[in-house]
């Protein structure tokens, strides 16, 4: 088993390897993860559609991890990670057609020590498990005033 070091991060690859672009996400699609694993703790993620943010939490208020990749520092960028994504599930595909891939807590372990392919760990959660609501950024009028 490896050791586990928690570090602080930059969200987002180094623009000077992708013709100036930071990447922030990668595809699950295709992909095999065999090096450079790291889990992203959350107990939300957030949903930008249009004009409108969204936020997404667990039904059970439970936190979850987000499957990430992590590259070291390079010159002057720091150690920075990716998050992976898949296909929404259907509580999030209304909103958008994807979202990091969630690590369940018991399933961490598994996703560190390379213990179970891909495969198994980067499916797309049930239905029924987030709630999503609205990140309202104007202030909301809750009564009438004469």
């Amino acid at each position: 088993m490896a050791e586990i070091e928690m570090i602080e991060a930059a969200w987002g690859s180094n623009p000077r390897f992708a013709d100036g672009v930071r990447y922030e996400f990668i595809r699950s699609e295709g992909r095999q993860f065999p090096s450079h694993r790291c889990l992203v703790a959350a107990s939300e993620f957030h949903i930008r559609n249009g004009e409108k943010k969204f936020r997404a939490f667990r039904e059970d208020g439970n936190f979850f991890y987000l499957a990430a990749i992590w590259e070291p520092a390079m010159g002057e960028w720091p150690a920075s990670y990716r998050i992976i994504t898949l296909d929404a599930n259907p509580d999030i595909i209304r909103f958008q057609a994807r979202h990091g891939a969630i690590i369940e807590r018991r399933d961490a372990q598994k996703w560190l020590d390379f213990a179970v392919p891909e495969a198994q760990l980067l499916v797309t959660p049930p239905a029924d498990i987030f709630t999503v609501e609205e990140i309202l950024t104007k202030p909301v009028q809750t009564s009438l005033a004469f």
